[in-house]
């Protein structure tokens, strides 16, 4: 590979926000003021809607105290977009490239936006204009290929776990069903995380739904029905993507005018339709009079205050990961490893190929999701706990002797 040019860089961040982006961010901004290659770090302000309108901020012109607050900030400092880039979308971002003397694009997103790094950087190469297009790994869903976890997960899995721990004591003090629908498209890690906080034999989520494992409404009944009669109570989690027993998700059943967004995907967390549906036929099958639900929607992603150490700290490795690789590689996405585990809790960070990741998604293994596809099991309890964290500890008066 050839010396690394010397000319600017620019940064986007792509798709849904997450409680640490902004560490990547700040991540690549720190690591990009260590190489005299790069001189100057532009912000696309709202990913490639930005760039091809040639709207940037400078990012090497921020305090590393501001930097700081960037850092531990949620949601996406400089905006974000949902565009999906064809040909000549990008062909218009390259001619910003030229004007400005860009070389280095560092893409903070999902899978998308690993394509979107993909497809720039080869129309790049078809023009003879050399850059070099790194992703950065980015979801709250954790549905990236190669890599271990994705950043992002972390944090939202710990407000998955303090959520469904103050939701079960709610339904302590005031018994009934409870039913919150919780992102999760095509994977249920962040569904399966709402366990996490569980510290009592009796404590929910009593029933977890995937959409790894299609439910049909009949057996749904049944599992609520059998909690109830154990417990007098139930709390229930549902990823916004579950099935029915034909694989079609029960939110494009009730969806009679689905949203879309331009990737195709159906518009299933800003609605409460899901929850509702599910809670009305729990009281009209069961005769249950409490019955409640939620959809937590777009809480779950962008909640101040509440950011993992694990995942912020990651984050802002794979931002300066990116930039390391761009001295030396000319594409890449950054992956992380894991390597030790429990107490010794480590990872090592490595370069897989863009093609690797873009446009496909990992589901939740099936050693994570229970035999009666109605729970999550102690495999994945090991697997996230390092990357939530420490949780509250709570405690319930109810269940003492009585005097």
């Amino acid at each position: 590979m050839a010396n690394a040019p010397k000319a600017n860089a620019v940064v986007g961040q792509s798709g849904g926000p997450t409680g640490v982006i902004n560490a990547s961010l700040v991540g690549i901004i720190e690591e990009a003021q260590k190489h005299p290659e790069i001189r100057t770090v532009f912000g696309a302000i709202h990913a490639v809607a930005g760039m091809v309108k040639d709207d940037f901020i400078d990012l090497t012109k921020l305090s590393p105290e501001t930097l700081e607050v960037v850092a531990a900030s949620p949601s996406s400092a400089i905006g974000t977009s949902r565009d999906k880039p064809d040909a000549e979308y990008c062909a218009k971002i390259l001619e910003v490239f030229k004007k400005r003397d860009i070389r280095y694009f560092f893409y903070i997103g999902g899978n998308d936006s690993a394509n979107t790094a993909h497809i720039l950087n080869k129309m790049a190469d078809q023009i003879s204009y050399d850059i070099r297009a790194f992703h950065i790994p980015k979801t709250v869903d954790n549905d990236l290929l190669v890599t271990d976890h994705c950043p992002g997960f972390g944090t939202a899995a710990k407000f998955e776990a303090c959520a469904l721990t103050g939701d079960d004591l709610d339904n302590r003090a005031l018994p009934g069903v409870k039913i919150d629908v919780i992102m999760g498209r095509h994977a249920g890690f962040l569904t399966a995380a709402t366990v996490l906080g569980k510290t009592r034999d009796d404590d929910g989520p009593h029933l977890v739904y995937v959409p790894e494992r299609p439910i049909p409404m009949d057996k749904f009944l049944a599992d609520v029905d059998a909690v109830l009669k154990k417990l007098n109570r139930c709390v229930v989690t549902v990823s916004e993507g579950i099935c029915d027993g034909d694989g079609q998700t029960w939110a494009k059943k009730l969806a009679r005018q689905a949203e879309t967004d331009a990737h195709g995907n159906i518009q299933l967390s800003g609605t409460g339709a899901l929850a509702d549906f599910f809670a009305a036929q729990v009281k009209a099958a069961l005769g249950v009079k409490r019955v409640r639900a939620d959809t937590f929607g777009y809480l779950q992603r962008s909640f101040p205050g509440i950011q993992s150490p694990v995942d912020v700290e990651e984050a802002r490795r794979c931002g300066r990961e990116a930039v390391r690789l761009a001295m030396t590689e000319d594409n890449g996405s950054v992956a992380i490893r894991r390597i030790a585990d429990g107490p010794d809790y480590a990872v090592e960070l490595f370069r897989t190929e863009l093609s690797s990741v873009a446009e496909k998604t990992k589901p939740m293994p099936d050693e994570f999701i229970n035999a009666d596809g109605n729970g999550i099991t102690e495999a994945f309890v090991k697997y996230a706990m390092p990357l939530v964290g420490d949780l509250p500890r709570t405690e319930y008066l109810g269940g003492r002797p009585r005097v």
